[in-house]
């Protein structure tokens, strides 16, 4: 893309942290780097960033455990465990950390009870995110400590693993709006997943690129929170949608494919 003189580069990185050759050489030939929905980190050749809040995701997870385990599991306290992402994913953290901000006060006062231990994220990541490292953890954790009950809630990073690790708990979280997820919803298995239109991302991504094509600077909502290790990189952050069985046909009412998934139930 640099030898052919391209002025913009997107960049969807699944390791953020292993671009810093390339995208030094893209700077130093005149083009902006713009990161998209993953950080791009350590090197100060990136421009901007365009995402989800991938914070407000980990926080709706928290919120909507909480909610699930009121609605399905009455008065607490409840016994939960958590998983993570995969180390190597710049936005695993973010997701963990806006999620243990909502429920670290519950789990310091007891209304929460996590009976493994494993709170930190190095102790609940998966690697690769695949399915199988997350359901081998939580067999194991079932097996030792929970016997065949006792879990009340699980919260998941994604749907791929909320379905691996949580088919026989009350209630799980996720994310991405997977197909068999949204099914899982709609049979009251899985509590819920969040909706991030990816059309929306990549309109935005878009209006950024115009925006330098034109010499102007392009939109951001967020100057401070996006340290990926040598600078802040200014971010434009999209809303994301928790979606429970409460809004899931709303929700997807203008998704070609899972508004049609939900109509056939």
């Amino acid at each position: 893309m640099v030898t052919r003189g391209a002025r913009v580069i997107i960049i969807g990185a699944i390791d953020g942290s292993q671009l810093g050759t390339e995208v030094r050489e893209a700077k130093k030939a005149g083009a902006f780097v713009i990161a998209y929905d993953r950080l791009i980190r350590n090197t100060d050749a990136v421009d901007y960033y365009v995402a989800y809040d991938n914070f407000k995701v980990g926080e709706l997870q928290g919120r909507s455990l909480l909610e699930g385990l009121k609605r399905r599991k009455g008065p607490g306290p409840w016994n939960i465990e958590i998983i993570a992402g995969s180390p190597d994913d710049a936005n695993s953290q973010v997701f963990f950390n806006g999620a243990m901000s909502i429920l670290k006060p519950r789990i310091a006062e007891g209304t929460l009870v996590v009976r493994s231990r494993q709170t930190t994220f190095a102790q609940a990541s998966t690697p690769g995110w695949k399915a199988e490292n997350a359901q081998r953890r939580m067999d194991t954790i079932l097996a030792g400590i929970y016997g065949r009950d006792g879990l009340d809630g699980i919260l998941a990073p994604n749907d791929t693993l909320a379905r691996a690790a949580g088919k026989e708990t009350p209630v799980v979280t996720g994310q991405d709006s997977e197909v068999e997820s949204v099914k899982s919803i709609l049979k009251g298995e899985q509590y819920s997943t969040i909706n991030k239109d990816t059309t929306t991302l990549v309109r935005q991504a878009i209006a950024m690129v115009n925006d330098l094509r034109q010499g102007k600077l392009p939109a951001v909502n967020d100057a401070e929170s996006y340290n990926n290790g040598v600078k802040i990189v200014p971010a434009c952050l999209l809303e994301p949608q928790i979606v429970t069985l409460d809004n899931i046909r709303e929700a997807y009412a203008g998704d070609p494919v899972l508004r049609n998934v939900v109509k056939e139930k």
